[in-house]
């Protein structure tokens, strides 16, 4: 357990896996569909190649951990930062936006996770509303039949 808010550090994939994992469980409810992006990504984008599947519980623990302490997620932020060159923030913001869309709309604390995130790593409103459309437009559904 993550006691005194000193975590191991993170690897750029790690902390990859770790804002997934955390924009899904900011709901305090872990979808399904949510659960299944994180997984599908992993498993299929370049930036997770040589990853370490194994790691996933570890880094999901150190995550559940972080957030039931004070400063959690401020330590978890930082821990993040610290793991992703620039060139991957946007990426983090992506794969974020993506989780937290993937079973079809975004509760109020993901859309304040991402929010948090986006002033963490310093990303630009319009780059990162970009993300966040495209994201929109990757898991939008099929309109109800009549």
């Amino acid at each position: 357990m993550v006691s005194d808010l000193n975590p191991p550090a993170l690897s750029t994939q790690d902390a990859l896996v770790a804002i997934m994992v955390a924009v899904s469980a900011s709901d305090e409810a872990m979808s399904n569909r949510e659960l299944l992006s994180i997984s599908r990504m992993i498993e299929t984008l370049p930036v997770f190649d040589d990853f370490d599947r194994d790691r996933i519980g570890t880094i999901a623990r150190t995550v559940f951990d972080l957030f039931s302490e004070e400063d959690g997620l401020d330590a978890l932020f930082g821990l993040v930062r610290e793991a992703l060159p620039a060139p991957l923030q946007e990426t983090a913001y992506a794969l974020a936006c993506d989780v937290a869309a993937a079973d079809g709309h975004a509760f109020q604390a993901e859309l304040r996770f991402l929010e948090e995130l986006r002033f963490e790593l310093n990303l630009d409103r319009l780059h990162a509303a970009a993300i966040e459309r495209g994201s929109a437009a990757r898991h939008r559904r099929l309109p109800a039949a009549d």
